[in-house]
């Protein structure tokens, strides 16, 4: 009989680590908005601690503080030197709060929408609808309070992408950028350091625009940069030679994303360029995991998709523009280029 039961089970033919690896993800991952809340990060600027000056610090148990570490350390947040635990390169760029690509904002905005919670995700997957209050984009100009909090949160998700893409395009013989749905203007801010000439008008909603004036005043670019309060569904484009649209059509589907090409079409010149901004998927959208974990995230928060090269240049060329080129940038993004003949 024991013979008969052990032919029966079979030996895996995997090690199971593609499930294994997300079960234990889900948990580890988690590390990271923790210790953010809690104030690890800020408390290690500058310095380093052992695991015991850490724990006092942060009012945690011996046990607790051993986990938090050994997640950090190991997914390269963290590195231990005699003992003593510091911040990497990676964490200092990212998450600290004197950092102008500080992360920060976006966490606790994702934190306190649910954005971490499996019921939230769960839900998204059962309705095929957005679950957090922030992705209620119709309805910023009524919540003013939310509209400001959410543009400075994408702020610091915008910056260092905003200071690498416009090396990658030539806008030379352009004078005015439009930065459609802009938000805080990092791009518009990226652009106009980087070309001399150009003159660049971020184009959102009133309270956003709040927002974009103050960063833009910022960096001394007032003269530059203007902003022009408007619905990008309903209002007219103002005159510009470029259009950009960054982390926009992922918010919409299809239908949504082939209207604001076609509205860009209609208001660009012969020559105009359009520009989109985004996270591609493989032509198959079989991968990278990175942009499918994104578009998790977009199921939960808006109507839209994380769209392909492949999809977003059928949505250029049938809204009419040419000579589409697609270009790697800084992160998970790519530049999407067209021409309006």
């Amino acid at each position: 009989m024991a013979k008969q039961v052990l032919e029966t089970i079979r030996r895996p033919r995997t090690d199971g680590q593609a499930v294994w690896g997300p079960l234990n993800g889900l948990t580890g991952y988690m590390a990271l908005p923790i210790a953010h809340r809690r104030g690890l990060f800020q408390l290690l600027e500058g310095k380093r601690l052992s695991a015991a000056e850490i724990g006092d610090a942060l009012a945690l148990q011996p046990r607790s503080v051993g986990a938090l570490l050994s997640a950090l350390t190991s997914l390269g947040l963290l590195e231990l030197v005699d003992e003593r635990y510091g911040l990497t390169v990676e964490a200092e760029e990212y998450l600290l709060e004197s950092s102008p690509v500080y992360l920060g904002p976006i966490i606790d905005l994702e934190v306190a929408g649910g954005m971490y919670s499996f019921a939230t995700l769960d839900n998204a997957v059962s309705t095929g609808s957005p679950q957090l209050p922030s992705a209620d984009f119709a309805t910023f100009e009524e919540q003013v309070e939310r509209a400001r909090a959410f543009t400075r949160a994408m702020h610091g998700i915008s910056v260092a992408p905003a200071l690498f893409w416009p090396e990658l395009v030539d806008l030379a013989g352009d004078l005015v950028l439009l930065d459609v749905a802009g938000g805080s203007g990092a791009h518009s801010i990226g652009a106009c350091l980087r070309w001399p000439q150009l003159r660049a008008v971020v184009l959102d909603l009133p309270p956003v625009c709040d927002v974009a004036d103050e960063f833009v005043a910022a960096q001394g670019l007032g003269e530059r940069i203007t902003t022009h309060r408007a619905d990008m569904w309903d209002d007219p484009f103002p005159q510009a030679d470029v259009h950009f649209y960054s982390n926009i059509l992922h918010d919409w589907p299809p239908e949504k994303g082939r209207f604001l090409v076609e509205k860009s079409f209609a208001a660009l010149g012969s020559g105009g360029r359009i520009l989109l901004h985004e996270a591609l998927f493989d032509d198959d959208k079989t991968g990278p995991f990175p942009i499918a974990g994104f578009n998790m995230v977009i199921l939960a928060a808006t109507e839209g998709q994380q769209y392909s090269g492949r999809e977003l240049t059928e949505m250029l060329i049938g809204g009419g523009f040419a000579d589409v080129r697609i270009t790697p940038a800084f992160q998970k993004y790519s530049v999407i280029e067209a021409r309006r003949p």
